[in-house]
């Protein structure tokens, strides 16, 4: 997508191709911070302290660790475990191991590092275009919407940030308001500030980057929103779809369905198929990351309370809730 006018994506091979390149979103959207990730220690760190951060493109980031790992003389399975370790819940990272780790265990060592890195490249060139799948799925959804009021924009709600700075290229659920926007579609984004971490400043700084009107409201402006028939249809993206349709998105997402659900407001969840997970029958089963305190108890340098904190990562929200699913092969009803 578009950063400063210029199409670029969220990782790359560094000039040597020895590592990758990331953007470094602890300071957006105030600064852009381009960081080199040259070993699978740094690959690990950078993804469980939120340099890098969304499903599909931790996946990526670990991909590329491993096969940093492997051209280090590093133990294949060592270094898988550490990687998978920096985040449980998003199932794409350690989809993304598996997928390295299954294309060389086989192979004489000398040869696994050049196989490990075509692999985590494929999975990058792979995640580009699922994500564009999604968005003319998607598309066809907000077109229906428009024709429905012709005349004025369609308005998305969002929560989180499942965008480009997400995944490789085009976001999972923003794809398709990029999308409807080249087209002269008319789409206003309400965004979701998703605290404690603001990942919907990274939403906004991502769609003024590209054009698509957006305004920012608090987390809990949603509902009213919605009551007030200002909210055509919630987007959000996923960590992991359960075996049943249950979604574990960023903490929040819960309360949007269930406003959604309330309003007869239309509940989109937009995912490839490296984020359903066949294997973890319901969302109860999910491992729900809890953060430090600090993260809520601090704002900057400012400690606001010293109470006690808990701060869970992730919820859970119900298939029931759920309108459809956004996936590259089209929209359903439901999943599995």
């Amino acid at each position: 997508m578009k950063l400063n006018g210029t199409h670029t994506r969220s990782i790359m091979r560094t000039e040597d191709g020895a590592g990758v390149r990331i953007l470094d979103q602890r300071d957006l959207p105030w600064k852009v911070t381009w960081v080199e990730l040259r070993d699978a220690a740094t690959a690990a760190r950078a993804i469980r302290e939120m340099w890098t951060r969304g499903a599909p493109l931790i996946g990526a980031v670990a991909a590329y660790g491993l096969a940093m790992a492997l051209a280090a003389g590093d133990d294949l399975d060592e270094a898988r475990d550490t990687l998978a370790a920096a985040r449980p819940t998003a199932v794409n990272l350690q989809w993304a191991l598996d997928q390295v780790a299954d294309a060389v265990r086989n192979l004489p060592h000398p040869s696994r590092a050049a196989a490990a890195l075509a692999r985590a490249d494929a999975i990058a060139e792979e995640d580009v275009a699922l994500n564009l799948a999604i968005g003319r799925h998607g598309l066809a959804i907000l077109r229906d919407l428009h024709a429905k009021n012709p005349g004025r924009p369609v308005n998305v709600l969002m929560h989180c940030n499942p965008g480009w700075l997400a995944t490789v290229d085009y976001g999972t659920a923003t794809a398709p308001l990029y999308l409807a926007h080249d087209e002269g579609l008319p789409v206003h984004v309400w965004v979701d500030e998703t605290r404690p971490r603001n990942q919907g400043a990274l939403t906004a700084f991502e769609l003024a980057g590209h054009g698509v009107p957006h305004t920012y409201i608090t987390d809990n402006a949603g509902g009213h929103l919605m009551m007030q028939g200002l909210v055509d249809a919630v987007f959000v993206g996923t960590d992991r779809v359960t075996a049943n349709g249950d979604v574990c998105n960023k903490i929040g997402t819960y309360l949007k369905a269930l406003a959604a659900a309330d309003n007869g407001v239309p509940f989109y969840v937009a995912l490839p198929y490296t984020t359903f997970d066949p294997a973890t029958p319901t969302g109860a089963d999910v491992p729900i990351e809890e953060r430090g305190g600090d993260e809520v108890a601090m704002i900057g340098a400012t400690r606001i309370t010293d109470a006690p904190v808990t701060n869970p990562a992730f919820d859970v929200t119900p298939a029931r809730l759920v309108t459809g699913y956004i996936t590259e092969r089209g929209l359903m009803a439901r999943i599995g």
